[in-house]
């Protein structure tokens, strides 16, 4: 078998090594002092090696093994993403904008919604649904992707994974680019009550104390790929999407219902999880430049099935 006619760049891969590019330039550029990044300089220019390895040794139809990493490694990086983006906060700017975003909403809503849910609406089962919901969000992905790699509705994993890349991809870097800390921050000291629940708040507390870092609210990052999710539950799955679509109203609530994100940033990240879907939808085959033809979507459950 001849390996380099048989290689294949997809639209995330670019995606992928050129986020990580992107990055590596600009910590060069602008990140002082430079000591400060030297582990965030090792992380992305690893993960463009080893994107670059898994595309030139892994080949789709040799095995189910070659077929899952090459098809769903960028859904193994997301996490690793997310951590590294933590130290980029502060790569221009050194301050958090909070008290630019809640005069904003303030001005606009006439309350600051975090401390008018703590004031009039904390109730112990309305935390537990948002929390459910805000909970479901870590398991969204591997409960689409799983599912999907089974049919062997590859295609559909490939556009899914495109869009996933752009929605995560342009949120951390608005997390430097408009550095926001979120209301339990911010507003931490002025809320009344605590956010009590039996069994899904905790479970969220220990996710956020767990994994979240100090930062990265502006946007909602976990709107934005829970609506790509959704919006292509409803293109390919339509069932899976009306199931989901009560859980992803209910976690956009919960991100600021449960003092994770204001409101603006659930409006900006639902506007990237549609913008990012809506792109891909429509230039995805122009992009790809392994698939000559225009495939209808009809077509492409029916081209893997086969």
């Amino acid at each position: 078998m001849n390996r380099k006619s048989d290689l294949k760049i997809y639209p995330f891969d670019c995606l992928v090594i050129g986020y990580c590019l992107f990055m590596l330039v600009l910590i060069i550029l602008i990140g002082r002092p430079l000591s400060r990044y030297y582990n965030s300089l090792l992380f992305y220019a690893g993960m463009a090696v080893i994107a670059g390895l898994i595309i030139r040794h892994t080949r789709e139809g040799q095995n189910r093994l070659h077929d899952f990493l090459r098809i769903i490694y960028p859904a193994l990086m997301f996490t690793f993403f997310y951590e590294t983006a933590g130290h980029m906060v502060f790569l221009i700017f050194d301050n958090f904008y909070d008290w630019q975003l809640t005069t904003f909403e303030k001005m606009i809503l006439g309350v600051n919604p975090t401390l008018y849910i703590d004031r009039h609406l904390l109730n112990v089962w309305v935390n537990e649904i948002f929390s459910f919901c805000y909970f479901s969000y870590y398991f969204m992905l591997p409960v689409f992707l799983l599912p999907v790699f089974i049919k062997k509705d590859y295609d559909v994993i490939r556009r899914t994974l495109t869009a996933w890349c752009l929605a995560f991809f342009m949120s951390y870097i608005l997390f430097f680019l408009y550095p926001i800390e979120g209301p339990r921050w911010f507003f931490a000291g002025q809320y009344l009550h605590a956010i009590e629940g039996p069994i899904f708040r905790p479970m969220v507390d220990m996710v956020i104390e767990g994994g979240a870092f100090h930062g990265g609210c502006m946007p909602s990052s976990h709107v934005a790929v829970a609506l790509v999710i959704l919006m292509f539950c409803f293109k390919y799955y339509r069932p899976a999407g009306w199931i989901l679509l009560p859980i992803n109203i209910g976690l956009a609530i919960g991100t600021f219902w449960g003092r994770f994100h204001y409101a603006s940033d659930v409006v900006v990240g639902a506007a990237i999880g549609i913008f990012c879907t809506l792109l891909v939808w429509k230039y995805y085959d122009r992009w790809d430049k392994t698939r000559p033809e225009k495939i209808t979507p009809k077509e492409l459950i029916k081209e893997n099935v086969s």
